[in-house]
This record gives structure tokens, C-alpha cells and sequence, in this order.
């Protein structure tokens, strides 16, 4: 009972300051204050302030919010370790036994150490013109390490 009384009193007051804005020339301001003022009043009529408060003061409601939450938060625990983990067993174990045959057996060896046979077999390059600010060289050095 307080609730639609007190929507009611916020629809007139509102009314009230979209009159005097629109008795100033401000038509669509005042267009805009009259719908926002109206908006409560629209909720007593319809009833849903009535479900509201009933709604807020019922335990029986607070517990059916609770087991939504419940849900909601496992609905997000589950995706999250699905991202995580990949699926089922079965999906985990296909991915594992794809990602070891796209990996080549060489791959992992470092770059760095004594010369290959495609290596040395390069001839010596000719030496360039040293220029003022090599940009790339670290950039280089990182592909270089990586064996690229």
C-alpha cells in the first residue's frame, strides 16, 4: 500500500515539473519528464509494484532467487573448465595425440650450437654496409633462437 502511494505521489510530482518546464518553452524536455513520470504510475496500474513487494517479503521468492544463482554460477563454472580443459575425456585425448603428430621431433631442439649440413652448405655472405640504427636486430636474434 506504501509502495503505490509512493509512485503515485513520484507521477504527480513528476507531472507537476513537466508542466512548469513545458509553461517555459521547453517542449520536449517536458515530453520527456511526463514519460518518466508516468512510468510509476504505469506500475500500479498494471499490478507489478504489488508482485514486487509481495515478491521481496516472501521467503519462498528469495530461495527460487537463490537456486537461479546457484545455476547461473554453475552453469559458469562448467564452460569455464570446458574452455580449460577441452571437453570430454575422449576430446582431450584426440587433441593431446594431435597436438604430439603436428609437432615435429626436431622442433624442440635450440638452433644455437654447431653448424648444421643446410647451414654450412650457405655460402658466406657478403658483408654489408654497416648502418647507423639496426632496428630488426633483436627481432632477428628472437626468430634466430627460435630456430626460424
Amino acid at each position: 500500500m506504501i509502495a503505490e502511494t509512493v509512485c503515485s505521489a513520484v507521477a504527480a510530482a513528476g507531472l507537476g515539473i513537466a508542466a512548469v518546464t513545458a509553461y517555459r518553452k521547453r517542449f520536449l524536455a517536458a515530453a520527456r519528464l511526463a514519460a518518466y513520470a508516468l512510468v510509476p504510475l504505469g506500475l500500479v496500474l498494471t499490478g507489478a509494484v504489488e508482485w514486487a513487494a509481495e515478491t521481496a517479503f516472501s521467503p519462498t521468492a528469495w530461495a527460487g532467487f537463490g537456486v537461479l544463482g546457484a545455476s547461473w554460477l554453475l552453469f559458469m563454472v562448467i564452460r569455464r573448465v570446458e574452455r580449460r580443459g577441452g571437453g570430454t575425456r575422449k576430446e582431450r585425448r584426440a587433441a593431446r595425440a594431435a597436438q604430439r603428430q603436428a609437432v615435429a621431433p626436431a622442433a624442440s631442439a635450440p638452433s644455437l650450437g654447431p653448424a648444421t649440413g643446410r647451414q654450412a652448405a650457405r655460402p658466406a655472405a657478403a658483408p654489408r654496409k654497416a648502418e647507423p640504427a639496426d632496428d630488426f636486430s633483436d627481432i632477428e636474434a628472437i626468430l634466430k633462437k627460435h630456430g626460424i
